[in-house]
């Protein structure tokens, strides 16, 4: 798996309908999605969800390339997900056994499924990233989280930490490739070797890069502060976050679809 396979915080302007939607609509959508998935539980739900994936892809215009690229790095937690379901789920049909370990139709079911809401959810969340700016999100999860205020919560801090985080992961993985390849130039060997010796290769690494995250973190500092930035108290915006009819019927599609994943989950299609 090469670092460049790792697309999340990215995010690819365009003008599609997904990209002009609210970015609180896409957060709420998210969400109402990511219910929907939990909700799920045999194959007509789980179709359902795949077609309003396949759906929310086409719609965004983001290649799908990209996201099959982006989802390489939880290819391992997915198989080790699998692997546990397989296992570890009881069942009354038995298929075959390993050693101690018993295989059940039941646990192939569980494994499969699962392994599909894992891709699926990390495929919409990825969703999300690729058609929203940083700013944006955060001024969308800043007015959601707007009534938490109430309870003296620093809400603009908060989300202002999180889009940040987001928004450097591209930058410090396209900086870890460059340190890496600097590193090869010299003779620094990262591929052979068994799973210990990649880890301790690896250990130079940490040292540049931290070196150069904090002062990637102190020159935004010190930008920040050039420019007056104080907190979300008296900050005017750009753009002004308004719902229009897009977004109602994005979020009465989504509600209605989570609802009828329930519905039918509940009958255990």
């Amino acid at each position: 798996m090469a670092l460049k396979d790792i697309t999340l915080g990215q995010y690819f302007p365009g003008n599609s309908l997904v990209h002009r939607l609210d970015p609180r609509t896409k957060l709420i959508a998210v969400v109402l999605y990511i219910t929907a998935l939990f909700l799920a539980s045999f194959f007509l739900t789980y179709l359902i969800m795949a077609a309003v994936l396949v759906l929310s892809v086409a719609v965004s215009k983001v290649p799908p390339k990209a996201l099959f690229r982006g989802m390489k790095p939880i290819l391992f937690i997915a198989i080790f997900t699998a692997v546990l379901n397989l296992f570890y789920t009881p069942g009354t049909t038995e298929l075959f056994r390993i050693w101690i370990f018993t295989v059940t139709l039941e646990g192939v079911y569980r494994a499969f499924f699962m392994v599909v809401r894992i891709m699926m959810l990390i495929a919409g969340t990825f969703l999300l990233t690729y058609t929203t700016s940083p700013i944006l999100l955060t001024d969308g999860l800043e007015s959601l989280l707007n009534p938490l205020k109430k309870l003296h919560a620093p809400i603009h801090e908060l989300s202002m930490i999180m889009s940040i985080a987001l928004r450097f992961i591209p930058t410090l993985i396209e900086e870890t490739d460059k340190i890496m390849s600097a590193q090869r130039a010299r003779g620094a060997d990262f591929e052979t070797g068994n799973l210990v010796q990649k880890a301790k290769a690896l250990i130079p690494l940490l040292v540049p890069l931290f070196i150069s995250a904090f002062r990637r973190a102190d020159e935004l500092a010190v930008a920040m502060e050039c420019r007056c930035y104080h907190g979300g108290e008296g900050r005017t915006r750009l753009r002004q976050l308004r719902y229009q009819l897009r977004d109602w019927l994005t979020l009465l599609f989504f509600a209605a679809v989570t609802i009828l994943v329930g519905v039918l989950g509940h009958f255990g299609l």
